[in-house]
């Protein structure tokens, strides 16, 4: 990992823009905001989730920023979702960058009559791309690392 003692306002400013990026998609999963998160996506991104953890083979990859339209929908059968984002790298590479972040996401649901909780620890492997001096998500890979599904006391 690269400590950075000197950084360029340009550099800078992109950093923190690609930072805004990951934070957008999360409060966008929380708001249901399935639109406002495939607008953060390129025409023709690709997006992987691997349920298994890492090293394992892709539970389902998806094509195209409207490929990705049922799978920001399906977290409507949550009664509320809270993701919280963690450290982030991120290495720049002109209008290119790539990086890796961690989310601890939260879901509230209901099943069987009883209200309970799933917690994940996600990681998020990512190549963004600007395109006309915004950043956006060109690939991103999902990768669950673990889950934990309790009942919730609220």
């Amino acid at each position: 990992m690269a400590i950075h003692i000197e950084v360029s306002p340009a550099e800078a400013a992109d950093r923190l823009a690609i930072r805004e990026l990951f934070d957008a998609y999360a409060h966008c999963a929380d708001r249901r905001d399935a639109e406002g998160q495939k607008a953060l996506f390129t025409e023709d991104t690709r997006f992987a989730v691997f349920m298994d953890g890492p090293g394992s083979e892709p539970s389902y990859v998806l094509n195209g920023r409207e490929a990705l339209s049922p799978v920001f929908s399906d977290l409507d059968q949550y009664q509320s979702t809270t993701h919280f984002n963690g450290q982030s790298t991120i290495v720049l590479d002109g209008h290119r960058a790539t990086g890796e972040s961690y989310t601890i996401a939260h879901h509230l649901f209901t099943a069987d009559g009883k209200r309970k909780i799933m917690i994940a620890s996600l990681r998020y492997l990512d190549t963004v791309a600007k395109i006309d001096g915004a950043w956006y998500f060109a690939e991103r890979d999902l990768i669950l690392d673990w889950s934990e599904t309790r009942p919730s006391s609220q």
